[in-house]
């Protein structure tokens, strides 16, 4: 009685200590609005552009990139790979390697409000930054604005997307195989006016310069690299009561004196549902040379699982059984139903068979049970 009466008495001091710490966790615990950097894909804020990378997701095949740049894909080709306004400084190595995706047959689309010095992009400044009239390369008005002042410094192969009265705004330039799209409109992009004006119209134009099969969303230039483990995906607050529970757990185990070792399971159980008289019977058969009874047997266990899986009648001889066979469309070729049926009811007529036969049509006979017992 005192036993139950301690036993009981544990068991409340440790479920008001797990208690303890659910409330003291709950509230002490302020979730605070998730703050996103700009232009990236997962986030819903204003500055963010999961709305384009929602819809695109939708029309075509478009992935997020969150590796370095020489891992991108050097037999891919024909791919379209989207930057936006990068946040990091890349290094001179990794400049190299876009460029060497490019040559090979891919396209890059560069938004970035100065692409000053990016992929030898050069742009010029302008002090009046007012709105002005945008027109496309056919020279028709596009109902957008630009908050960049800068505009870029193009060269005789360039090929002018869209301009101003203070310069060209995007332009499309030929490296190697491939291509590279730059424009200083990366706010067109965002959330919060990717439906304003002409902003989706356009930006989708200039996916559309690219002509690639397979769009990537570059986050490697967010810093977003795709090396975080499992438990980022969980908050806090959970971790923590996940914690709590295992040292309770522990805690427990300790309190109770369990031990942990290997299981010992006991000889008889394993003895009595083993398949050793079947391996008995096999080789008094092989020793026995008694290779036609085992066949005979066989046989006779396959024609008790077609009158069981496919209802063809255990009375019927071998011999009046291909057309059955014929209508269950078994991987058994049709051609080969009627040889394979008057070689078996000859070795069965036998009175004895060799090893050799033995083995050609227990094989056979094995094959034939296989697709009765999946059919």
């Amino acid at each position: 009685m005192k036993n139950k009466y301690s036993s009981r008495k544990t068991w409340l001091w440790l479920i008001s200590v797990l208690m303890l710490f659910i409330l003291i966790s709950f509230f002490t615990f302020s979730p605070k609005p998730q703050s996103f950097p700009r232009y990236v894909t997962d986030s819903p804020s204003p500055t963010g552009v999961k709305a384009i990378y929602t819809y695109l997701n939708k029309e075509t095949d478009v992935a997020i990139w969150g590796k370095p740049p020489e891992m991108l894909p050097q037999t891919a080709k024909n791919k379209l790979l989207i930057m936006i306004e990068p946040s990091i400084q890349l290094t001179t190595e990794e400049m190299q390697k876009y460029v060497a995706f490019m040559r090979d047959g891919n396209t890059i689309l560069l938004l970035k409000d100065n692409p000053n010095g990016m992929f030898g992009v050069k742009t010029v400044s302008n002090k009046d930054a007012a709105p002005n009239t945008i027109f496309n390369s056919e020279n028709r008005v596009v109902k957008s604005l630009v908050e960049s002042s800068h505009r870029l410094k193009t060269s005789n192969q360039d090929k002018i997307l869209l301009h101003d009265h203070l310069g060209p705004i995007a332009l499309k330039r030929t490296l190697g195989k491939g291509q590279l799209i730059v424009a200083v409109t990366p706010e067109w992009m965002t959330n919060q006016n990717i439906l304003k004006l002409d902003n989706l119209s356009q930006i989708l134009l200039l996916i559309k310069e690219g002509n690639s099969n397979a769009i990537l969303l570059d986050e490697y230039i967010h810093g977003q690299w795709n090396d975080k483990g499992f438990l980022s995906a969980f908050p806090k607050w959970l971790l923590l009561i996940f914690l709590q529970g295992a040292l309770i757990i522990i805690l427990w185990l300790w309190l109770k004196g369990k031990r942990f070792g290997p299981i010992f399971m006991p000889r008889e159980e394993t003895v009595r549902f083993s398949d050793e008289g079947i391996r008995a019977m096999t080789a008094w058969y092989l020793k026995g040379r008694r290779y036609h009874d085992s066949i005979y047997i066989q046989a006779d266990y396959v024609k008790l699982l077609l009158q069981e899986r496919w209802g063809i009648p255990y009375s019927r001889k071998w011999q009046d059984l291909p057309n059955y066979l014929e209508r269950k469309r078994q991987q058994i070729p049709t051609s080969e139903i009627w040889p394979f049926i008057n070689g078996l009811a000859q070795v069965l007529e036998k009175e004895r068979i060799s090893k050799q036969e033995y083995l050609l049509w227990s094989k056979k006979l094995d094959q034939l049970r296989k697709e009765v017992e999946a059919g």
